[in-house]
C-alpha cells in the first residue's frame, strides 16, 4: 500500500514558480524566430520555451509527449503582447490538464479548448503588439536618440536598440506572469482600464513623435524665387511666414496616401518619391 501511495505521488505534477515562467518567456524571447517554418511558424518556439514547464506537469512519457504535440501546432504572434499572454496562459491551462489527469477526473480543460484560446488571442495581441511597440515605442526611443547621432555620438545608435530591447523582455514578462496567475481569465489583463489607458496614452504619444520627427527632421525647401516690379519674391520665405513646414508636411503625408491607397510597398514609394524630387528639382522648384 505503501509502495502504491509512494509511487501516486512520484507521478504527481510539480508546482509551477515564478522562476519557471520567467524561464519559460526568457526561452521564448530569445528562440522566437530561430526555428520558424512555414507549417508551424513559431509553434518550435513556443515548445522550446514550454518544454520544462511541461516535464515538471507530466511525469508520463505518453502525457508528455501529448502536450509537446499539442504546443507544436501552427502559432504566430507578436514577441511581448502576445507571446507573454500566450506563454503564461498556456502554462496554466496546461498545470490544470495536469491535474486533472493525475487525479483521473473529467478532462475539462480539453486539447481544442486550449488550442482554441490560443489562437483567438494570437492575432488580436500581435494586432495590438505590432501597433504600440513597432509602430509607436521604437520611434520614441529613436527620437530620442536622434540628436545624439547627428552630434556623431555613438549613443545615437545604441540608445534605440538597449532600451527597446529591455522594454521588451520586461513587458513580456509581465504579461507571461499576469497571464498565468489569471489563467483563462487573462483576456481580462487586455480589457482591464489601466492597460487600455496605456494603450490610449501611448498611441497619442506616438503621434506627437512622428510629427516631431517629420518636422524636424525631413528637409524639404524650396528654392523658387521670382521678381515683380523690381521686387524679389522667394517663395520659401513667403512659406516659412504663412504655413512654416508645409512642404515637409506635404511630403510626409503624400507618401501616407500612397501607402494607403497602394499598400505599405516601401521600395517604390521611396522610387516615386526621388523620381518627383529629380523632376522637382531639374525645374528649380525644390
Amino acid at each position: 500500500m505503501s509502495e502504491e501511495i509512494t509511487k501516486s505521488k512520484a507521478g504527481a505534477p510539480e508546482e509551477l514558480t515564478k522562476k519557471d515562467i520567467s524561464k519559460m518567456y526568457l526561452r521564448w524571447h530569445f528562440a522566437n524566430e530561430i526555428p520558424h517554418s512555414f507549417e508551424r511558424y513559431l509553434a518550435p518556439s513556443l515548445l522550446y520555451a514550454m518544454m520544462p514547464v511541461l516535464r515538471k506537469l507530466y511525469k508520463d512519457d505518453d502525457a508528455l509527449r501529448a502536450a509537446y504535440k499539442r504546443q507544436l501546432l501552427f502559432f504566430n504572434t507578436q514577441l511581448s503582447w502576445g507571446g507573454g499572454v500566450c506563454t503564461g496562459l498556456m502554462a496554466s491551462m496546461e498545470q490544470q490538464r495536469a491535474q486533472e489527469e493525475y487525479e483521473h477526473s473529467e478532462i475539462m480543460m480539453k486539447d481544442d479548448l486550449m488550442y482554441n484560446t490560443k489562437a483567438g488571442l494570437m492575432g488580436a495581441l500581435a494586432g495590438i503588439g505590432d501597433a504600440i511597440d513597432s509602430g509607436t515605442v521604437q520611434y520614441i526611443f529613436i527620437a530620442i536618440a536622434v540628436p545624439w547621432a547627428q552630434q556623431g555620438s555613438a549613443m545615437g545608435a545604441i540608445f534605440p536598440f538597449i532600451c527597446f530591447a529591455i522594454y521588451q523582455v520586461a513587458l513580456g514578462l509581465f504579461f507571461a506572469h499576469r497571464a498565468f496567475d489569471l489563467g483563462r481569465n487573462a483576456t481580462g489583463l487586455m480589457a482591464s482600464t489601466g492597460v487600455q489607458t496605456a494603450i490610449d496614452m501611448l498611441s497619442v504619444l506616438g503621434l506627437f513623435m512622428m510629427g516631431i520627427l517629420a518636422g524636424s527632421y525631413v528637409k524639404v525647401s524650396s528654392s523658387l524665387q521670382f521678381t515683380i516690379s523690381g521686387k524679389e519674391f522667394v517663395i520659401q520665405d513667403l512659406l516659412d511666414k504663412v504655413v512654416p513646414g508645409i512642404l515637409p508636411l506635404a511630403v510626409v503625408m503624400g507618401v501616407y496616401w500612397y501607402f494607403v491607397k497602394k499598400g505599405l510597398k516601401v521600395t517604390q514609394a521611396l522610387l516615386w518619391l526621388t523620381g518627383i524630387l529629380i523632376v522637382l528639382s531639374a525645374f528649380w522648384i525644390l
